[in-house]
């Protein structure tokens, strides 16, 4: 790894995705809180925010394909920078504190309000997506060339982005307590600037391509075309980039449309990436994407009610908490990054040697032990116990969950990273990233449905968190000890410094003949799913239809 590449890395995750991505994710709890917008509307427009990195996979194979200018990565990262700025902007021009009080008295211009908000956030996080899978697919082709240097280019990454975001939580807390939105969006500005001249001078290393070079036709001004790694590779290529549509396209239906109509269609897609990937990949690869898939749908996602009930104010929930946002987000993140930094450090010291299966059965046990924090809190036996409520966030949620969660993510990267086959590092890398993302926005999906079609209450007066125990205790720790678990056992069981897959051994795409018998079993595996799904849709829409 060059110094170059390791500097553009630690901008790109300390201003991006520990900055950018970060700022996002904390303003977003008090900004629609204090519009009215309830948790489970809250927990749809994160969804929404996040779907550009569910887009990885297009973005990764246009990156392959389309040589900008004779570069497959450096100009598509500074067209990725331009429009988070240009989100920004119009983030900076749409919103006023004085706005947003007066859409909280108005339900339908809170929501109209939020909806263009959610927009900008989007475009900010294309930025920070499309640079992270730039660098991903960049990091991964060395990490093939090189399986001896393990996970230390994934654990330099996370450092940097933990730091980025120490920083971040560092100044979003108080500055949110105190109102001042426009202070914050003004520094995301700042940040989507500071990758822009280290891409432009190409401190993300690639070889410039020419017209002149096997396979490359110019399509026009500026922009060639890899006609020879398509037609060798056209049926993986292709499924790949309409993969990447997938969880924007269901998180608009369901953030904009119906969720019970956003719910059934997450299901289709769900098996039908599990078909296609069956259909398109080796066996190996099958295996390991469909584990990644369970573990990653094991676990429901219930981050915005517990926001809510941690930040509610006395009159939503007399006996509860009551946390300023300058703890909960300030206080409370810089510890937990803290934690998770020392919490990398120990991964790449004790566990980046382990096997895959023991590594990933650890983690996902101690992620079913972490709720039970939650559960404590919420149920008040804390203060039973003697322990104030700011100390047990910060021992359990602060620490404990955040230590958990990042040893949880770190062997589920490094197996990102050795999935790639030669010259398709950036393609396959962001097809298993993507599903990865869509699998998490599916179970941010199920997380926002149980919180609405629960009785509990989340926002005004008089609200009610009665039922998140029992919910917490179903979605997060059963289910990932039920699902994810077992899940575990179809991975190959290499150590982390090993390659995982062989892809001399399995020859895939070398024989022409493979690529019709590929077209084949994707014809044969999607024929009779797709007119089953035709009639449950048409079930969905009639039970929908009779609800309403």
């Amino acid at each position: 790894f060059s110094w170059r590449f390791l500097s553009w890395l630690a901008i790109q995750n300390f201003a991006m995705y520990g900055g950018v991505s970060a700022l996002v994710m904390s303003v977003s709890l008090p900004l629609f809180k204090e519009m009215g917008i309830d948790a489970s509307k809250q927990q749809l427009y994160s969804t929404m925010t996040l779907s550009p990195f569910a887009l990885k996979p297009l973005i990764g194979v246009f990156s392959d394909l389309f040589p900008l200018r004779g570069y497959h990565k450096r100009y598509l990262a500074l067209i990725s920078i331009l429009i988070g700025l240009i989100g920004c902007s119009a983030l900076l021009a749409l919103y006023h504190n004085r706005n947003a009080k007066e859409a909280a008295q108005d339900p339908e211009q809170a929501h109209r309000l939020s909806d263009l908000l959610v927009i900008c956030f989007f475009c900010m996080n294309v930025t920070a997506a499309n640079l992270d899978i730039l660098g991903e697919g960049k990091y991964s082709e060395i990490m093939r060339n090189h399986p001896e240097s393990g996970s230390s280019v994934i654990t330099f990454k996370f450092a940097c982005s933990l730091l980025g975001s120490i920083v971040t939580n560092s100044y979003v807390g108080p500055l949110t307590d105190g109102g001042h939105f426009h202070i914050i969006f003004c520094i995301a500005l700042g940040l989507l600037l500071t990758p822009f001249y280290p891409t432009l001078r190409g401190w993300l290393p690639e070889k410039k391509r020419r017209k002149s070079d096997p396979g490359m036709t110019k399509i026009c001004c500026g922009c060639l075309f890899d006609q020879g790694s398509f037609q060798k590779k056209r049926t993986p290529f292709v499924v790949i980039a309409l993969s990447g549509l997938a969880v924007p396209l269901l998180s608009a239906v369901t953030t904009f449309a119906s969720l019970r109509i956003g719910i059934a269609v997450s299901m289709i897609v769900f098996f039908l990436l599990a078909g296609v990937t069956y259909a398109v990949f080796p066996r190996v690869v099958f295996r390991i994407i469909v584990a990644i898939m369970l573990i990653k749908i094991s676990h429901i996602k219930l981050g915005s009610v517990l926001g809510y009930f941690y930040t509610a104010d006395e009159q939503c929930l007399p006996d509860g908490p009551h946390f300023s946002y300058t703890y909960y987000i300030t206080v409370a993140g810089i510890v937990g990054s803290i934690v998770n930094l020392v919490a990398v450090m120990l991964y790449q010291s004790y566990l980046s040697s382990c096997r895959f299966r023991p590594a990933l059965m650890c983690t996902i046990l101690a992620g079913a032990i972490a709720p039970v924090m939650d559960i404590i809190l919420i149920k008040r036996w804390n203060l039973a116990l003697g322990i104030s409520d700011k100390v047990f966030f910060i021992l359990g949620s602060a620490i404990f969950e955040h230590f958990v969660n990042i040893v949880v993510a770190l062997p589920m990267m490094v197996i990102f990273g050795k999935l790639a086959p030669p010259n398709m590092e950036s393609a396959v890398f962001s097809y298993a990233v993507g599903i990865a993302t869509f699998c998490f926005m599916m179970s941010q999906l199920w997380g926002s449905a149980i919180i609405r079609w629960s009785s509990m209450k989340t926002v005004g007066t008089n609200c009610n968190f009665d039922e998140l125990p029992a919910i917490i205790g179903v979605c997060q720790i059963l289910l990932p000890i039920i699902v994810g678990l077992p899940a575990t056992l179809v991975i190959p069981n290499r150590l982390q410094t090993e390659p995982l897959i062989d892809w001399t051994k399995e020859r895939w795409y070398e024989e022409d003949e493979r690529d019709e018998l590929i077209t084949e079993s994707l014809s044969r595996v999607l024929e009779e799913p797709i007119e089953q799904e035709e009639d449950l849709c048409t079930d969905d829409l009639q039970n929908e239809h009779q609800f309403t």
